[in-house]
């Protein structure tokens, strides 16, 4: 398994900034308020960043230990899926955090405090989360991989007794 793209979180993020951007946009030409993110969100991404830290602590122990310690590749797999799901989530709650911040800024009358205190902190809790999640996947990959029994590494995967290499077609069975 590869780590997440940064090219992959940056355009989630630039996505995220035109839709906050486009939804603000859209609700005072329709004569509403601007959509403003409750407080508790900014606390709930904090905490989910956390505790995908927290969850992926333990296998980058046992990872990094010596000897090694056994891990269970199951739990190290969802925690890393956990960690991809999560940085995800936070590129494009900051993209929108970073456009709901940047419509406000843009309109010709000043934004009022509750507003862009909420906004600001939805995108810092949000970087904080993605942050997290890209430390914690990492903690789920093996260190020094990329070797030729790599399933993710340039030739592909092999199996130690890989027959494919020799010039005998595969169906050929000699009978």
């Amino acid at each position: 398994m590869k780590r997440i793209s940064p090219i992959l979180l940056l355009v989630l993020a630039l996505a995220g900034a035109a839709a906050g951007f486009l939804l603000d946009h859209a609700l005072t030409m329709a004569g509403r308020a601007t959509f403003t993110p409750a407080l508790v969100l900014p606390i709930f991404l904090v905490l989910l960043g956390i505790s995908v830290f927290v969850f992926a602590w333990p296998i980058r122990r046992s990872v990094r230990s010596t000897p090694r310690r056994r891990v269970d590749p199951f739990r190290a797999v969802r925690v890393a899926m956990l960690a991809r799901a999560s940085s995800l989530l936070g590129a494009v709650i900051l993209g929108i955090g970073v456009g709901l911040g940047a419509y406000l800024l843009l309109r010709p009358i000043e934004p009022p405090i509750g507003s862009m205190t909420a906004v600001v902190a939805t995108a810092v809790g949000a970087l904080v989360l993605t942050v997290a999640a890209m430390i914690a996947e990492s903690f789920c990959m093996l260190p020094g991989g990329g070797g030729p029994h790599d399933p993710d590494g340039p030739t592909g995967p092999h199996l130690e007794d890989d027959d494919d290499d020799h010039p005998r077609a595969a169906a050929n069975t000699g009978h």
